[in-house]
């Protein structure tokens, strides 16, 4: 997948996936996949429904849920589940890569890190599984909790 994809290209190929699958793009579904196109942050349910509240008042937080659920299934949008955390989600890199999580303020960020695919080969080629999903996460303080410490 092209990491170097505009947030609107990004926004165009969720829309297309949508509807190639015969799911319809309601003006509610569309401004959540808005949010994740353009959002570097990976935001839970919870922060896209209050980004949305002022231009769709009466939306709720499962019509956000069941959105994600649907990009999800379709392969658009990849969960990071946490035990002490909300769960998060990447609509721009909708694939398994590598996060650094701040254990502080929870933020997360993509690094640039090149030899992901090499790695899960590795592991493949050392254990003869056949790996169908991974997480490669760090943990540790961000620059900011560090300089509040």
């Amino acid at each position: 997948m092209n990491e170097n994809v505009s947030p609107d290209e990004r926004l165009r190929q969720m829309i297309a996936r949508l509807k190639e699958s015969d799911n319809r793009v309601t003006p509610q579904r569309y401004a959540v996949l808005k949010v994740l196109a353009h959002s570097f942050e990976h935001p839970s349910a919870e922060d896209i429904h209050a980004q949305l509240l002022d231009n769709f008042p009466t939306m709720s937080l499962a019509t956000v849920y069941k959105t994600l659920a649907l990009l999800k299934q379709q392969g658009e949008v990849l969960e990071l589940e946490f035990s002490d955390l909300c769960n998060r989600y990447d609509g721009n890199k909708p694939y398994p890569h590598p996060h650094v999580i701040c254990t502080g303020c929870g933020a997360i960020v993509d690094p640039s890190f090149q030899d992901f695919a090499e790695i899960s080969q590795k592991m493949m080629d050392e254990t003869g599984f056949k790996i169908v999903a991974h997480r490669f996460d760090f943990y540790g303080l961000c620059p900011d909790c560090q300089n509040s410490e």
